[in-house]
């Protein structure tokens, strides 16, 4: 990496959003500080009722950088269970859409689907899923603000309902919203279906966001098995304007090292 390259974060071709969660240590300003003195235009972040979203956001734009999506329903909240309330999953989204508010480019955020539930089948938690997210389109639409759901894999996440993109899509698919749509994580689909340029191209009317992490070991581009800089171009040109989730780990916590890696990657990615 040449010594000239000062903010690896702001990568030149494919704009990143660099998980604060994953990335860095510290209070939630000072991660966003980290990001920022690596060049990062955009953050992503994990919890939000945890976090001071108005400090963070003011932080943000002084920075002059945006929050791409946060998780609004995570793990441990079954929405794939039958009996878990609908209301108390439409609630928790509006309370996600007024959140939104506070963060500078922030228009979207995760949902996940839930673990296995002994006693139910996939296509009754599938169902269950879909109940909730038609529930809560309303709110969605009302608000202008898209739900991205995320499917995982089973080797990070095992005994999970919610594998790859063909069930993804269908899960969307019977929703019918413009405002619901996949957390298109390519970690995640490369551990449980790999061929990940065909299945961009196949499932890309139902991307609405695009997280990355080199497989197996879930650290940055130029790490694993991926051909990022391929993968990378490939996004742009089928159009997606937003910056990419790096939902990844840097190889031995050595943040600075991973920034200028993706920056390799992405310089390749012509």
């Amino acid at each position: 990496m040449s010594e000239s390259i000062e903010l690896p974060g702001r990568t030149p071709h494919t704009p990143i959003a660099v998980n604060i969660e994953m990335w860095f240590e510290g209070e939630f300003g000072e991660r966003i500080e980290q990001a920022a003195r690596l060049g990062f235009p955009a953050i992503e972040l994990w919890t939000w009722r945890d976090k001071d979203l108005k400090t963070g956001g003011d932080l943000l734009r002084r920075h002059g950088m945006t929050a791409t999506q946060f998780t609004a329903w995570g793990f441990g909240k079954e929405i794939n269970d039958p009996t878990f309330p609908v209301e108390r999953f439409v609630a928790e989204i509006e309370a996600a859409c007024e959140a939104t508010s506070l963060l500078p480019g922030c228009d979207r955020f995760c949902v996940v689907a839930g673990d296995d539930i002994d006693g139910l089948s996939k296509a009754q938690m599938h169902a269950a899923v879909i109940e909730k997210l038609k529930a809560a389109v309303p709110v969605l639409e009302k608000f202008r603000r898209t739900v991205i759901l995320e499917p995982m894999n089973p080797y990070n996440h095992p005994a999970h309902c919610l594998y790859g993109s063909e069930d993804g899509i269908a899960i969307c698919k019977a929703v019918g919203s413009e405002w619901v749509k996949l957390n298109w994580d390519l970690f995640h689909m490369q551990r449980f279906e790999g061929n990940l340029l065909d299945n961009l191209e196949k499932g890309r009317e139902w991307i609405g966001y695009v997280q990355f992490a080199d497989s197996p070991g879930r650290h940055e581009p130029g790490t694993g098995e991926v051909n990022y800089s391929e993968v990378f171009r490939r996004v742009r040109d089928m159009g997606y304007t937003l910056p990419l989730g790096a939902e990844c780990l840097p190889e031995d916590g050595d943040a600075v090292r991973a920034a200028e890696r993706l920056f390799e990657v992405d310089s390749n990615s012509a």
